[in-house]
């Protein structure tokens, strides 16, 4: 009984985080919305050709011409990052997500005010390469401090139990902070889309993170949630701003160490299973067009696929928040059932 009653009890302190966040994010927002619409935070010229430098006519097809602004990420990283340092800030817990949070969120902002100022050539944004030697640093850098500070040198596989990996847990550790940032990038391309599934995943983490009585993630997640689903207010279409990089670089990042510090790295694919398919069907279509000079897809990543084959942008996107949510409801079950929760 006392287990249950302190398990209540900090659920609950999670749930006025979660509150509390979005409260401060709905008080933000007008102020962002204010300043971004005076100084035109949006981008002042699409891209028209893809990193490798291909043309990008499929997806201009599918433009619709609008001038909204970017950079509304940051009212969830600031957010986040407010309520965390002042009510949820805890060594073990909460100080990588909270770190990767700013850092994800600093490369991708420094790619957005490239967008809004309109520099750059035919690709317009920060330079692919340097963008993702930045997150990879971030990431190398949270590695070390999970591996060297926090003490962690292996991974629960179900059935199998703790599979002692030492210090090639710093690798892996980075390879999925950097695959997670950039599929939460790439699926952020339609209006709700990123910011429904980030929500259904940071609350299953969350969930978790709470039935392990790692208080502190849980929270964290859950702060996340709160932000996120004022976001996603504004978002939904016709939507009155985008998250842009700094929104979907910070939570992708932040998504990947939370998922390494509740030792559910197995579970992140399902989980994240739309961010999954997403950065898969980009990596399989620029696969194919270099080996084979032929395109699996329409165009990539799958949601414009779905848009080139005539489904409105609506419809691809609750139909992936339905499997999102499904998905992280799966999760939740095998976590609560295959021994991730002690």
């Amino acid at each position: 009984m006392e287990s249950i009653t302190t398990l209540s009890d900090h659920a609950a302190i999670v749930m006025i985080l979660s509150v509390i966040s979005f409260c401060i994010a709905m008080l933000l927002t007008p102020i962002y919305t204010h300043f971004a619409y005076k100084y035109k935070w949006w981008k002042k010229r699409d891209r028209t050709h893809s990193t490798s430098g291909e043309a990008l006519s499929v997806i201009a097809k599918l433009r619709i011409k609008r001038t909204i602004p970017r950079m509304a990420g940051l009212i969830t990283v600031i957010t986040v990052a407010l309520v965390t340092f002042v009510l949820n800030l805890d060594r073990g817990q909460t100080w990588l997500p909270l770190v990767a949070l700013i850092g994800g969120g600093a490369v991708g902002l420094i790619d957005d005010m490239i967008y809004v100022s309109g520099k750059g050539g035919k690709v317009v944004g920060l330079n692919a390469k340097l963008k993702f030697s930045m997150i990879t640093a971030i990431a190398a850098a949270a590695a070390l401090f999970f591996y060297f500070k926090l003490g962690y040198n292996s991974i629960y596989i179900p059935v199998y139990g703790d599979l002692t990996i030492g210090w090639l847990l710093m690798p892996l550790f980075i390879l999925v902070v950097v695959s997670t940032s950039n599929a939460v990038n790439i699926s952020d391309g339609i209006d709700g889309l990123a910011g429904g599934l980030l929500i259904s995943a940071f609350a299953a983490f969350g969930v978790i993170a709470l039935f392990q009585g790692n208080y502190g993630i849980a929270g964290f997640c859950f702060t996340a949630v709160g932000a996120l689903l004022s976001y996603v207010w504004f978002n939904i279409a016709p939507a009155r701003f985008v998250m842009g990089d700094v929104g979907s670089f910070s939570l992708g990042t932040a998504l990947g160490v939370v998922a390494m510090l509740t030792d559910t790295l197995v579970l992140l694919p399902l989980i994240g299973l739309v961010f999954v398919v997403e950065a898969g069907s980009s990596l399989i279509q620029m696969t194919s067009k270099r080996l084979f000079h032929r395109k699996i897809f329409i165009a990539a990543p799958i949601h414009h696929h779905l848009e080139a084959q005539g489904w409105p942008k609506t419809k691809v996107t609750m139909r992936f928040w339905v499997i999102g949510q499904t998905v992280a409801a799966i999760g939740v079950i095998l976590a609560l059932t295959t021994g991730f929760v002690g």
